[in-house]
C-alpha cells in the first residue's frame, strides 16, 4: 500500500484523447489517485504543472511538437520535486535512457494489463515498499546493459544543479534531514531529489554516490 496520507495529484499527458481517457477510467476509481489535470502536448504539460501543481505526471514520449522527453527535461529543471513516469508501447533503451538521464522516476508500458499498470504505478511511487525496490530493478535491468553503449559513463552534468548540490552534501556525510535544513527545503523534497540523482547516474546507495562526488571533485561545500 502506498504510504501517503494524501492521494497523489496526478497530471495526465498524451496526445491521444483515447489514451488520456483509459488511464482516466483506470485510475479515478482508486483511492490513491486524484487526476488534477489532462495535457495533450509537452508545451501544455509544462504549463499545467505551475497551474495545478501535480505530484506526478504521467508522460507520453511521443508527442508533437514538443516530446515527452524535452518535456520532462524542462519540467524537472523548474519543479524538481514533481515525479514523471514515461508511458510508451514500447521499451525502446535510447528512449528510456535519456528519460532517465532527464530525471524520470520510470516507465509504463501502455499495452500492460491494467492491474499489472496500476501495480507497478503503485510500485514505482511507493518509497517505503519492498515492492518498488524490485520493480524498479525488473523495469531498468533491460536497458542498463546498453547504457555502455550510450555514453562513457555518468558524470555531474547530467544532474541539475540542485542535485549536484545535494550530491556534494551527501558527499560531506550529511543525512536526509541535515541536507533540508541546509537548503530549507523538506526532507520528501530531498529524498525525492536522492532518488533521481542515483537512477540518472546508474548508482544504488549513498557510498557509490560518495565516490562518485569524490572522483568527479564534488566535495567542497555547497552554499546554505
Amino acid at each position: 500500500m502506498i504510504q501517503n496520507h494524501q492521494p497523489f495529484r496526478v497530471l495526465i499527458v498524451d496526445d491521444h484523447p483515447l489514451a488520456r481517457k483509459a488511464i482516466r477510467s483506470m485510475l479515478e476509481p482508486v483511492s490513491d489517485f486524484y487526476i488534477v489535470g489532462e495535457a495533450s502536448s509537452g508545451e501544455e504539460a509544462i504549463l499545467l504543472c505551475g497551474e495545478v501543481a501535480p505530484e506526478v505526471v504521467l508522460m507520453d514520449i511521443h508527442m508533437s511538437p514538443m516530446d515527452g522527453l524535452e518535456a520532462t527535461r524542462r519540467i524537472k529543471q523548474v519543479y524538481g520535486a514533481i515525479r514523471i513516469i514515461m508511458l510508451t508501447v514500447s521499451d525502446d533503451v535510447a528512449d528510456l535512457f535519456t528519460a532517465l538521464q532527464f530525471g524520470a522516476q520510470g516507465y509504463l508500458l501502455k499495452n500492460m494489463d491494467p492491474d499489472e499498470w496500476l501495480t507497478y504505478l503503485r510500485a514505482l511511487l511507493d518509497d517505503n515498499s519492498e515492492v518498488a525496490r524490485g520493480m524498479a530493478d525488473k523495469l531498468f535491468q533491460r536497458f542498463r546493459a546498453p547504457v555502455s553503449a550510450l555514453t562513457e559513463g555518468p558524470t555531474p552534468s547530467m544532474l541539475t544543479s540542485r542535485e549536484q548540490e545535494i550530491t556534494t552534501y551527501v558527499a560531506q556525510g550529511d543525512n536526509n534531514r541535515q541536507i533540508a535544513e541546509k537548503l530549507l527545503i523538506s526532507e520528501h523534497t530531498v529524498k525525492n531529489h536522492m532518488k533521481n540523482i542515483l537512477v540518472k547516474l546508474g548508482l544504488d546507495n549513498r557510498v557509490q554516490l560518495t565516490g562518485f562526488a569524490i572522483k568527479h571533485g564534488m566535495t567542497r561545500k555547497g552554499q546554505n
